[in-house]
């Protein structure tokens, strides 16, 4: 994961009385190990948080994208550009954060890709074991708590993509207009609703599975693939390619669920941005006995499944074409 630039700027703000200021650094970070480490950990934690995904609005009125742009161009200096940031960034933590904290950003590659990652961090107080052995106080950055956060895949927006949502933002419980006014600062224009894009996708698996009738096992697998491949994309920062999924969930048939998902009324692009807690809250329900066995997906118990637990009774409110088809001895 090389490292092209880094630096860190400090936006000061020790009480929730006190104004913040910045307090910039004037170069950049010189490589280090220690650097490697943070940001491998950095962009774990990122993964792993809530965030919005979208682009930079065409007819946005920010400042941003175009300083980023001459960046690229080697017209500005990192330095400049990241304390220019730093400077449209006072205001948000003024008004929505108690507390100030250091603004990292680093622009380095992974594999062939290249991105910027940002975000402000904060100290939490833990304890370390001096030389003597004895128990000594130890500030540690917190990246678990990270209030502003961004990640630019830089190759998808030079190139122009129509469908990928190139930019993501963090956007914590209870911080909507936080969020709100982060984007507006990185001329950023949501693109997708993340949960609700990986919802509908688990949701057109579910009608594929049905509608090709496949045995529990087989059916099991496909689900686990899925559900491999997404949280992957999703570990990486990456989004969902429908295409590339399909491959993967049917090698016999590589184009068949992409054709399913594309002659149906899902509204799914050809890339969408995984959501980890939603995939972590999919699973298929599983029962047998007495010579009955059932199982289906999660999502479904509430609406095509009921499940009466006063009269431990369950509603299967859509029988399967094959299982109605063999009740009725094909009548219909």
């Amino acid at each position: 994961m090389p490292i092209l630039h880094s630096i860190i700027h400090r936006l000061d703000k020790p009480d929730g009385e006190t104004p913040a200021r910045l307090v910039p650094s004037r170069e950049a970070l010189p490589p280090s190990g220690a650097l490697d480490d943070l940001l491998a950990g950095l962009n774990d934690a990122y993964h792993g948080k809530t965030k919005t995904w979208g682009r930079f609005g065409e007819d946005a009125d920010a400042a941003f994208p175009e300083a980023l742009a001459r960046y690229l161009d080697d017209a500005l200096d990192f330095a400049t550009l990241t304390r220019e940031l730093a400077e449209r960034l006072v205001p948000l933590v003024d008004d929505h954060l108690p507390l100030g904290g250091h603004l990292l950003m680093v622009d380095h590659r992974q594999g062939e890709a290249r991105y910027l990652i940002l975000a402000l961090l904060h100290h939490r107080q833990g304890f370390g074991i001096g030389d003597d052995l004895s128990v000594v106080p130890s500030r540690q950055l917190n990246l678990a708590q990270m209030p502003l956060a961004a990640r630019l895949d830089i190759g998808q927006w030079q190139g122009g993509s129509p469908s990928h949502p190139y930019l993501s933002w963090t956007r914590d419980r209870g911080g909507k207009k936080l969020a709100e006014a982060f984007a507006e600062v990185l001329g950023a224009r949501e693109q997708v609703d993340a949960p609700q894009e990986t919802r509908t996708l688990l949701k057109a698996f579910s009608d594929y599975v049905e509608a090709e009738d496949l045995p529990e096992e087989a059916s099991r697998e496909k689900t686990e693939t899925l559900i491999d491949y997404a949280s992957d994309q999703a570990s990486r920062g990456e989004p969902i390619t429908l295409e590339e999924l399909s491959e993967l969930v049917d090698e016999q048939q590589p184009r068949a669920f992409y054709e399913h998902i594309r002659n149906s009324d899902y509204g799914l692009a050809p890339e969408i941005p995984p959501d980890k807690r939603t995939l972590n809250q999919f699973k298929r329900f599983t029962g047998r006995a007495g010579g009955v066995s059932i199982s289906f997906d999660s999502h479904l118990l509430g609406a095509a499944v009921e499940y009466d637990a006063d009269q431990d009774r369950l509603i299967i409110k859509k029988v399967p074409r094959a299982l109605r088809d063999q009740l009725t001895g094909g009548r219909d």
